[in-house]
C-alpha cells in the first residue's frame, strides 16, 4: 500500500489494524530548516558586529540603524542600492553557476573589467550609431569579452587540467594591466584625473527610468535575467546536468554526462555574466571604463554565492540584502564615523555563522 501499512494480526484472529506509514518532514518543517538558520545567522552577526562597534568606542545603535535603513529612507538611497545590486548579483552568478558544476570561478573581477573594456570599446568606436544598434552591441560585447576571458581558464581546465582557481585568479592580475593600458594609452581621458577612457556615445547609454534620481534600465534587465537563470537551472536538461555534476561527479560520469565540458561551459557562462556586469556599469553608471570600477564585487559575489547555497532563486534576494549593507556602509561612516570595513566584517560573520548552522542542523537531524 502507498499510505497504509498492515500490522500484525490482533489477538483471537481479529482483523489487522491499519497503521499509517512514517512520513518525512512536512513542507513547513523544510521551510523552517531553511529559513531559521538564515534569520539566526543574520541576527547573531549583527549582535556580534554591534558589540564590536561598541567596544571600538562608537555608538553601535546609531551605526547599525544607518546601515539597515539608509537604503529605504530616500528614493536616492533605493536607486543607489539597486545600482549596487546589479554588479553584485551578476558577479554572484559568475561564481555560483560554475560552482553548480563543482568548479570555483575566482575571476569575476577580471571578467567584469574585460566586459567593461569590451563594452567601452564598442561604445567609443561606434559612437555615432543609433541607440537601437549601439546599446545592444555594447552589452553583447561585454558578455563576449567576459566569456572569452573565462574561456581561457575553461580551455586550460578541459584540455590541460589546470586548476581553475589558479588560472582565474592569475587572469585577474592580467586584466588589471590590460585595462590600465586601455585607459592610459588607447582611449585615455586626460581630464578625468584618474585612469579612464573617453566617454561612450550617447547611444551606448542605458535609458533611465523615472525622475531624478533616475534608475537605469539595466536593473530590469538583470531582474529578467535572474528569473530566466532560476528557471533554466531548475527545469532544463542542461541545468539538471550541471547540478548533477556538482552533486555527484562519479554518478554523472557513469551515466554518460560530459562532465568536463559542462564544467568548462559553466566557467564560460559565469564569465559572460561577469562581463555583462562590467558592460552595464559602463552603459548605466559611469559612461566609460575606469580603473578600479570592480570595487570589491568579487568578494561580495563569492559571499552571496555561498550564502545562496546553490539556490538560483534565493541568490538575487541575498544579493539585495548585501547591496543594502554596502550602501549603508557609507552612511554609517558619515553618521557614526565607523569604518566602512565593519560592514564587510558583518557580512563575513553572517556567512561563517550560516556555514556553522549547517553543522548544527545536521546534528539535530541525526539526533531525531
Amino acid at each position: 500500500m502507498s499510505t497504509m501499512q498492515k500490522s500484525e494480526t490482533g489477538p483471537g484472529g481479529s482483523p489487522p489494524v491499519a497503521k499509517p506509514e512514517a512520513r518525512g518532514p512536512g513542507i513547513l518543517t523544510n521551510i523552517a530548516w531553511t529559513v531559521v538558520p538564515y534569520v539566526a545567522s543574520v541576527v547573531l552577526a549583527f549582535f556580534l558586529g554591534g558589540l564590536l562597534i561598541q567596544l571600538m568606542g562608537y555608538n553601535a545603535v546609531d551605526a547599525l540603524r544607518a546601515v539597515l535603513t539608509s537604503s529605504f529612507d530616500t528614493s536616492f538611497g533605493m536607486v543607489e542600492t539597486l545600482h549596487k545590486w546589479v554588479p553584485i548579483v551578476l558577479c554572484a552568478y559568475a561564481f555560483a553557476i560554475p560552482l553548480a558544476t563543482g568548479k570555483f570561478n575566482i575571476g569575476a573581477e577580471g571578467q567584469m573589467l574585460l566586459g567593461a573594456t569590451g563594452g567601452a570599446a564598442v561604445g567609443i568606436t561606434f559612437s555615432d550609431l543609433p541607440m537601437v544598434v549601439l546599446l545592444p552591441a555594447t552589452l553583447v560585447a561585454g558578455v563576449l569579452a567576459g566569456a572569452l576571458w573565462a574561456g581561457i581558464a575553461a580551455l586550460l581546465l578541459v584540455r590541460f587540467r589546470v586548476n581553475e582557481i589558479l588560472s582565474t585568479v592569475l587572469l585577474n592580475f592580467v586584466s588589471f594591466k590590460l585595462i590600465d593600458w586601455v585607459a592610459t594609452r588607447v582611449w585615455p581621458d586626460a581630464g578625468a584625473g584618474h585612469p579612464a577612457t573617453t566617454p561612450v556615445g550617447d547611444g551606448a547609454r542605458l535609458p533611465l527610468l523615472g525622475s531624478a534620481p533616475a534608475m537605469h534600465s539595466g536593473v530590469l534587465l538583470v531582474l529578467a535575467l535572474a528569473i530566466f537563470i532560476a528557471v533554466a537551472m531548475r527545469f532544463t536538461p542542461t541545468g539538471f546536468e550541471m547540478r548533477a555534476v556538482g552533486d555527484n561527479l562519479r554518478a554523472s560520469m557513469v551515466n554518460g554526462v560530459r562532465t568536463s565540458r559542462l564544467a568548462g561551459a559553466g566557467l564560460v557562462i559565469g564569465g559572460g555574466l561577469g562581463g555583462l556586469a562590467g558592460a552595464i556599469d559602463v552603459a548605466g553608471v559611469h559612461g566609460r571604463m575606469l580603473e578600479g570600477m570592480q570595487s570589491n564585487f568579487l568578494i561580495l559575489g563569492i559571499i552571496v554565492g555561498l550564502m545562496a547555497r546553490g539556490s538560483m532563486l534565493a541568490l538575487p534576494v541575498v544579493a539585495f540584502g548585501i547591496a543594502v549593507l554596502e550602501y549603508g556602509a557609507g552612511t554609517m561612516q558619515l553618521v557614526s564615523a565607523v569604518p566602512v570595513e565593519m560592514v564587510l566584517v558583518i557580512e563575513a560573520l553572517i556567512l561563517l555563522l550560516l556555514l556553522l548552522s549547517d553543522l548544527v542542523r545536521d546534528r539535530l537531524r541525526s539526533a531525531r
